[in-house]
C-alpha cells in the first residue's frame, strides 16, 4: 500500500498503528474507509469513541438523546464541567474532532427507536452498543440482525463488567437475545440506582473500541460467541462461551 494516500501529518499520526504488521498502511487505509456508530454516549461510548476516532475510524456515528449532568462527570470521561445541561451527542462529536478533525462524525440527538437503528446500521460496518437499557439493548440486536452488521455489545454495574461480540454474518453464531430474554428488563438495574465504579467504564469501552477493530480488520481473536466478564474488585476475568439458542425469538427464525 502506497504512502499517497496519507498526509505527512497522518503517517505521523498514526505512525504507531503503521509499525504493527497486522495494521500498517493497508490496515490504517481500512480503517479510514470503515464506519462505525456508537449507541450511547455515556461511560462506556466517551472511551469507545475516543479510542475510535484517535485510531483513524474514518466514519462515526454517535446517537444519545440525553443531556450532560454533573453526576456523568465521575465516570463519562468526554465531558467536563462547562458541557453540564448540552447534549451528549453533540458535545461528544466536538471532543473528537479536537482529537482527530480529519475525520468525519453524525451526532445524532434522537431516541435510538428501531426505525432509527435500521437506519444508522445500514450505513454502518460496525455497531457498539453502549446504551444503558435492555429496550435499547434488543433493538439494536434486531438492527444488527436485519442489516447483517457486527455488534460488540458492553454493559457495567457496580464492579461487574461484561463484553461480547455477536456477528450475524456467521449463521451458527447466538445474537444477544440468545443471552437474554426480554424478561430480563422488568429486572433492570442501572447505574443510577446501584451505583458504578467509574475506571470499570473506561475498561469495557476500551475493550469494545479494540473488538471494533479487531473486526473491521480481521485480526486477532475477536469475543465472537464469547462473554467476558470482569470482577473489578479481584480484577479477574472469566470467559465464557454462548451457544446459539434453537428457539431464540430474534434469530431461530421462530416467532
Amino acid at each position: 500500500m502506497s504512502t499517497t494516500e496519507f498526509s505527512d501529518e497522518q503517517l505521523s499520526r498514526y505512525s504507531r498503528h503503521l509499525l504493527l504488521p497486522e495494521i500498517d498502511l493497508t490496515g490504517q487505509t481500512n480503517l479510514k474507509k470503515a464506519s462505525a456508530a456508537i449507541i450511547g454516549a455515556g461511560g462506556l461510548g466517551s472511551p469507545a469513541a475516543l479510542y475510535l476516532a484517535s485510531s483513524g475510524i474514518g466514519h462515526l456515528q454517535i446517537i444519545d438523546d440525553d443531556n450532560i449532568e454533573l453526576g456523568n462527570l465521575q465516570r463519562q470521561i468526554a465531558f467536563r464541567n462547562n458541557d453540564i445541561g448540552q447534549p451528549k451527542a453533540t458535545r461528544l462529536r466536538n471532543t473528537l474532532l479536537d482529537l482527530n478533525p480529519e475525520i468525519e462524525i453524525q451526532a445524532i440527538s434522537k431516541r435510538a427507536d428501531q426505525a432509527l437503528l435500521n437506519e444508522i446500521a445500514t450505513r454502518s460496518d460496525i455497531l457498539l452498543d453502549c446504551s444503558d437499557n435492555f429496550t435499547t439493548r434488543f433493538a439494536i440486536n434486531q438492527a444488527s440482525l436485519a442489516t447483517k452488521t457486527p455488534l460488540i455489545s458492553g454493559a457495567a454495574i457496580r464492579f461487574q463488567g461484561q463484553i461480547s461480540v455477536f456477528d450475524p454474518r456467521q449463521d451458527d453464531t447466538p445474537c444477544y437475545r440468545c443471552l437474554y430474554r426480554e424478561e430480563a428488563d422488568s429486572t433492570e438495574e442501572t447505574c443510577r440506582d446501584r451505583g458504578i465504579f467509574a475506571p470499570l467504564v473506561g475498561i469495557i469501552g476500551s475493550m469494545q473500541a479494540a473488538e471494533a477493530i479487531k473486526l473491521l480488520l480481521e485480526i486477532g481473536q475477536p469475543l465472537t460467541a464469547q462473554l467476558l466478564t470482569i470482577d473489578a474488585l479481584s480484577m479477574s476475568l472469566r470467559r465464557i462461551k454462548l451457544p446459539k439458542d434453537p428457539h431464540c425469538p430474534a434469530c431461530s427464525g421462530e416467532q
